[in-house]
């Protein structure tokens, strides 16, 4: 009777395992789904309102889309038609060779100089660091146009205050010089407005991160001798890494995509040796009434950004795997 009695106890508890199995199973699913089922609304928002004009940016791009298929609102579909059309147009590759030079040196001056004022608001005391910090945002808040506006009255070549100042100072005789007769010169007064504006957010990012480094690693570096440029190269960079990466990334975005500085320095008439890649798209979209073509320029630019983002994106993941490891 005892071993029976037994046997009957055993089997309860295996009875109620199974029992609550089902429970204990949508307990998980619901815990595991329920992430998921907060951020849906959000990410249906954002395919919405990004997803939904991206496919018809490529659909657009495969048409024949003119001035009279806009007002029939129907375009012809030719497939790579326009893709052949544009690679095989020497101005998209003047263009796309000066936007990636473009994009490397603003990014890299960008990042250059936010480094040393980041390195700066760190050395500086609490008042300098606040004064310097409201002007960063300063800069950072004022639109883009207006900004522009400002920047183009400084170098005009009649009433440009660049000029005034290069020749009161003996640079040389500036009077009514025309910045933007030079294509080379032109591009260095856009980059100098471009790095400026990028640099109150990098600035701000990069201090912020700095103020994550360990101190106690930089006061054991300096112990064993290291130099201020052995310190932030050896403890500072690897620390900050994967910050830099994300912002190389957005730097790279920005820059591959300016349009606003350039329509607006030449006075949206800007020759075809100023074109961009985002100038040329719009150009053969609005003013040649292209919108076939001008699309197939902006799926080009938006692959090479996708490709150069992932390649940021899987650095970023290598070094905090190896971070982490």
């Amino acid at each position: 009777m005892r071993a029976a009695g037994e046997i009957g106890a055993a089997k309860a508890p295996a009875r109620s395992h199974a029992e609550a199995s089902p429970s204990n199973f949508r307990a998980i699913v619901a815990r595991h789904s329920l992430p998921y089922a907060l951020i849906a609304p959000a990410l249906l928002v954002i395919l919405g309102v990004l997803g939904w004009p991206l496919v018809m940016l490529v659909w657009l791009s495969l048409q024949h889309y003119g001035l009279r298929e806009l007002f029939q609102h129907q375009g012809t579909f030719v497939g790579l038609k326009n893709f052949s059309t544009i690679l095989a147009d020497p101005q998209f590759a003047y263009t796309l060779r000066t936007t990636i030079i473009f994009t490397v040196v603003n990014v890299g001056l960008s990042m250059l100089f936010a480094t040393l004022i980041a390195l700066l608001l760190e050395r500086v005391s609490r008042f300098v660091r606040v004064l310097l910090g409201a002007g960063l945002v300063f800069v950072w808040a004022t639109p883009v146009i207006p900004a522009v506006n400002l920047w183009q009255w400084m170098f005009d070549y009649e009433f440009g205050v660049m000029n005034w100042l290069l020749t009161r100072i003996g640079a040389g005789n500036y009077l009514h010089h025309n910045w933007f007769e030079n294509p080379l010169q032109g591009f260095s007064v856009i980059t100098v407005i471009v790095v400026w504006g990028a640099i109150p957010f990098l600035a701000i990012s990069l201090h912020a991160g700095l103020t994550q480094v360990p101190r106690e690693l930089v006061e054991a570096a300096q112990i064993d001798g290291a130099r201020a440029w052995q310190v932030f190269r050896h403890v500072t960079v690897p620390t900050l890494r994967p910050l830099l990466l994300v912002l190389f990334s957005l730097s790279t975005i920005w820059d591959f995509g300016v349009f606003n500085q350039v329509w607006v320095l030449l006075n949206q008439r800007p020759a075809q040796d100023y074109y961009l890649m985002a100038v040329f798209s719009f150009q053969e979209s609005f003013r040649v009434s292209q919108y076939g073509l001008g699309s197939a320029v902006a799926v080009v630019m938006i692959a090479i950004l996708v490709v150069a983002t992932f390649l940021y994106v899987r650095q970023t993941v290598r070094s905090i795997n190896e971070g982490g490891a």
